[in-house]
C-alpha cells in the first residue's frame, strides 16, 4: 500500500446522503475478484443522470470524494472501496460512514475523515470551483479561502495510512520479532524435549 500523507487536489462535490454499496458498485460487478477495472461502474446509476459529477470533465481524477451523512451504507462488499481506488480517490470526507465501509476503505488505502455538515457544506461549495488538501499529519483540510477545518483520525489507522502499511506490511514490519519468537519456539519443540 502507498503511503498517504497529504491528498490534494479537486473534489468529487456530491454530498448525497445515505450513498450504499450498491451505488457506489452495483452487484453485476461483484462476479470479479480483481481489484482494478471497477471504476467504470462506479457510481453507476448516478452516471445515468446527466450532467452528473462523475462524468464532469471538471472534475475527472479527482483523489477526493465529498458526501452526506452515513456513507457505505448497506451491504459489507469491499468492491466498493475497489471501486473507489480504481476510481483515483483517496480519501472521502464526510459527516459519518458506515463501520464496514469505513475499516474496508482504510484497509484499501482510503482515508475516511469525519467533519460536521456545516463542514461539508462549506467544502461543497469550494469543490464546485478549487482544490481541497486532506493532511492526516495535521489531522486538517484546508481550502485556498484559509478554511481550515480540524478532524480527529484513529492513532492506529492513521499510522498505517501514513506509513503505506496494510495487514501484510504489518506483520512484515515485525519480521524481526517473528523470527526471534519463531527460533525460540523451535528449541522448545526440538526432539531432545519430545523426549524427555
Amino acid at each position: 500500500m502507498e503511503p498517504l500523507t497529504k491528498i490534494e487536489g479537486r473534489a468529487y462535490p456530491l454530498g448525497l446522503k445515505n450513498v450504499d454499496t450498491d451505488i457506489i458498485i452495483p452487484a453485476h460487478y461483484l462476479k470479479t475478484i480483481s481489484r482494478t477495472g471497477l471504476g467504470k461502474g462506479a457510481f453507476e446509476t448516478i452516471r445515468a443522470e446527466p450532467g452528473n459529477v462523475f462524468d464532469d470533465a471538471e472534475y475527472s481524477g479527482s483523489p477526493i470524494l465529498i458526501a452526506g451523512d452515513n456513507f457505505g451504507c448497506g451491504s459489507s462488499r469491499e468492491h466498493a472501496a475497489w471501486a473507489l481506488i480504481d476510481l483515483g480517490i483517496r480519501a472521502v470526507i464526510a459527516p459519518s460512514f458506515s463501520d464496514i465501509f469505513s475499516g474496508n476503505a482504510f484497509k484499501n488505502g482510503i482515508a475516511t475523515i469525519v467533519v460536521p455538515q456545516a463542514v461539508i457544506d462549506r467544502l461543497l461549495d469550494v469543490a464546485r470551483t478549487d482544490e481541497i488538501t486532506v493532511d492526516l499529519e495535521t489531522e486538517t483540510v484546508t481550502t485556498p479561502f484559509q478554511d481550515r477545518f480540524v478532524f480527529a483520525m484513529d492513532p492506529f489507522r492513521r499510522n498505517c495510512l501514513m506509513n503505506g502499511l496494510d495487514e501484510i506490511g504489518m506483520t512484515m514490519a515485525m519480521g524481526e520479532s517473528i523470527g526471534r519468537f519463531e527460533a525460540k519456539e523451535a528449541g522448545w519443540l526440538s526432539p531432545e524435549r519430545a523426549a524427555a
